[in-house]
């Protein structure tokens, strides 16, 4: 069984950690197929938004496979961390807008994974939070970083030192969700999002994806140097001019990302 399943549709990839079983937490196998997958998303030119969730409904991921996780030794638990920290950086890192579907447990590594998309949306039943310091070890996965950039050092801190979880209004109400639904509706509020987003300009998503992302880690004024250099990315394309064409003939756009 594949531990991580992909499917593209209408210029949409659908990332689904498929270990149901075991409130799809990560193992080592798991990882490196969701880096083989990530990687191979940064680089393709029809896959415009990416939503990742969890298959099954009781868990988006419940974090590190701790049942794995008992039968390392310290190289090999030095090995996963340092992987699951490269792909959630890479997902982090992908050019597309990213969506996660949040159908369950988010917890420990699984928060990181959902903080590490654009857009997380969750299912009223869902939990959430950093579990990590009740097992005596620390958010290694980006949660130190991301989450405080989310919602403030101080609130941060007190959900990573008290292990605390969440419900999904509680998490709504922090800032860390796009929307709370129910849960027969999560996919097709994803995929409402997507088509949204699948409106517009290819280049202009990436190229202010990029800008906000790059500028938030540094000063105004090199932040806005950052906005100009994307800006000029997207004066020669195609898209550009079809999007002025459009508005003189009254019809919408057809952007093909060139």
């Amino acid at each position: 069984m594949e531990p991580v399943l992909f499917e593209k549709k209408d210029n949409i990839a659908y990332v689904t950690i498929n270990r149901e079983e075991a409130l799809n937490c990560f193992n080592y196998e798991t990882l490196q197929k969701l880096q083989e997958v990530t990687d191979s998303i940064a680089i393709d030119p029809e896959v415009r938004v990416v939503i990742f969730t969890g298959a099954g409904e009781k868990a988006f991921s419940a974090g590190a496979d701790l049942k794995e996780r008992k039968t390392l030794n310290e190289t090999e638990v030095r090995r996963n961390v340092k992987a699951i920290r490269d792909v959630f950086n890479s997902i982090a890192e992908l050019p597309q807008p990213t969506i996660a579907a949040v159908n369950g447990y988010a917890l420990g590594g699984g928060f990181e994974l959902m903080v590490a998309c654009d857009f997380p949306i969750a299912v009223k039943e869902a939990t959430l939070g950093l579990t990590e310091t009740s097992w005596a070890i620390i958010p290694g996965a980006g949660g130190t970083q991301r989450l405080p950039r989310l919602i403030g050092e101080m609130k941060a801190k007190e959900l990573i030192f008290t292990a605390k979880r969440l419900t999904a209004d509680e998490a709504y109400e922090l800032g860390l969700l796009l929307q709370v639904v129910e849960k027969e509706n999560l996919l097709s509020s994803c995929e409402e999002l997507a088509k949204n987003i699948l409106k517009n300009g290819p280049v202009a998503i990436k190229q202010a994806k990029y800008a906000i992302n790059e500028g938030m880690n540094t000063d105004l004024r090199t932040g806005l140097a950052i906005e100009s250099k994307a800006y000029e990315l997207t004066i020669p394309t195609e898209d550009r001019m079809e999007a002025l064409h459009a508005f003189s003939e009254k019809r919408k756009p057809v952007f093909t990302g060139r």
